[in-house]
């Protein structure tokens, strides 16, 4: 039966079945690989987005004179930095990197 057929023949039409089935295994690979990559980086932003929500809170239910005294600053500073917290922001200051009409 290998006689009917060469063994250039043979080697020929095993190369091209590899091709053949060889293309789409690897595009197939490269969609799973960008599908679980996508899946990582979903985890990730949901993992950031829930710690950057229990920071919140945690800054949320402090009060003023825990903030400031978390920044390790001087008595008299830290008295200015808890009165500032206090009140509330009426005044919007023009520090030249905002337009006004925000």
């Amino acid at each position: 039966m290998i006689g009917l057929l060469s063994v250039p023949k043979l080697l020929a039409a095993m190369a091209l079945g590899m091709v053949v089935a060889g293309v789409p295994a690897y595009f197939q690979g490269k969609a799973h690989q960008r599908q679980t990559m996508a899946v990582e980086a979903l985890e990730s932003s949901v993992k950031i987005l829930r710690k950057k929500g229990a920071i919140d809170n945690e800054v949320s239910s402090a009060s003023a004179a825990d903030l400031c005294g978390s920044y390790g600053l001087q008595l008299d500073e830290e008295r200015e930095c808890v009165r500032r917290v206090q009140t509330p922001a009426t005044e919007t200051r023009n520090d030249g990197l905002h337009s006004p009409e925000r």
